[in-house]
């Protein structure tokens, strides 16, 4: 999952997040399941990125069944722990190849989507 649009633009914040539900290899994307998208006027606060996250990923077609995958920054890296507590899911920094692939896949489509909306 990705988060674009942390910063205050025009006095406004339009924080959009993008979660790409994908199988993976070691070293590559195989194949996109679905794609969730979630949009936040918030500022970006810790709290309010886990309130769009959960948003973006109940908006799947299907829950993941592995963890929720992110950069470490989009939770101003925090430890995986407390981020798992937030979002009451399993969930990991990238760690490979295909999840950083997988995570760039999620970078596009948000601030694609965030562009469109703006």
């Amino acid at each position: 999952m990705d988060i674009s649009g942390r910063h205050e633009e025009r006095g406004e914040y339009l924080m959009v997040a993008a979660a790409v539900h994908a199988i993976v290899g070691t070293t590559r994307l195989r194949c996109v399941e679905g794609m969730g998208f979630a949009v936040s006027h918030e500022q970006p606060t810790l709290s309010a990125v886990t309130e769009i996250v959960a948003a973006v990923l109940d908006d799947l077609p299907t829950p993941p069944e592995g963890p929720v995958v992110a950069e470490r920054g989009e939770f101003y890296e925090e430890p995986k722990w407390m981020v798992e507590q937030y979002l009451e899911t399993e969930f990991k920094y990238v760690e490979s190849i295909a999840e950083r692939e997988t995570v760039q896949a999620a970078h596009h489509a948000a601030y694609a989507a965030r562009k469109l909306l703006l």
